[in-house]
């Protein structure tokens, strides 16, 4: 009998999550990668230093790195500091480098980072396999939260 496992039973503890992802991509499949980082980035992101905003993954050759993702500087190690935004190597089994990257290449897809979290104390990110959204289906998703908020409401009146 399969038992629900919670994040902190698992030893997931959440870094920072990119919560504009979800409304402007339609997420099709997700996955999680490991992330090649130095010493000084995981100390800043065991400090919740990140942000998520305007990162993507792109294939460099035959491997997959995460850019434009904000890891802040760690201030005991000022003196040898990393670049904010480098390029990090996403650490990933070839077969699912190059499924996601036929699927890049053939259909419009972008991959786009979700989430950073520590998994039994090693960084991990979830990458979504993702599809822009246009302005309409924007509206259309902010129109049907309203008309379910509105069906919320008039059910607690009675």
């Amino acid at each position: 009998m399969a038992t629900k496992v919670t994040q902190a039973e698992e030893g997931i503890k959440v870094v920072t999550e990119n919560r504009r992802a979800r409304f402007n991509y339609e997420v099709e499949d997700t996955l999680e990668a490991g992330m090649e980082l130095l010493g000084s980035e995981v100390k800043a992101l065991r400090e919740g230093n990140a942000n998520l905003s305007d990162a993507y993954a792109v294939a460099q050759g035959d491997q997959l790195f995460l850019l434009n993702a904000h890891i802040g500087p760690y201030k005991p190690s000022a003196a040898f500091a990393h670049p904010p935004t480098r390029s990090r190597r996403l650490l990933l089994h070839r077969e699912e480098i190059d499924r996601w990257l036929a699927k890049v290449r053939e259909r419009g897809y972008s991959i786009i980072p979700l989430v950073v979290y520590f998994k039994r104390g090693r960084a991990k990110v979830r990458l979504g396999l993702c599809r822009g959204k246009t302005h309409g289906d924007r509206r259309e998703e902010i129109r049907e939260r309203e008309v379910k908020r509105e069906l919320d409401r008039a059910m607690r009146r009675g």
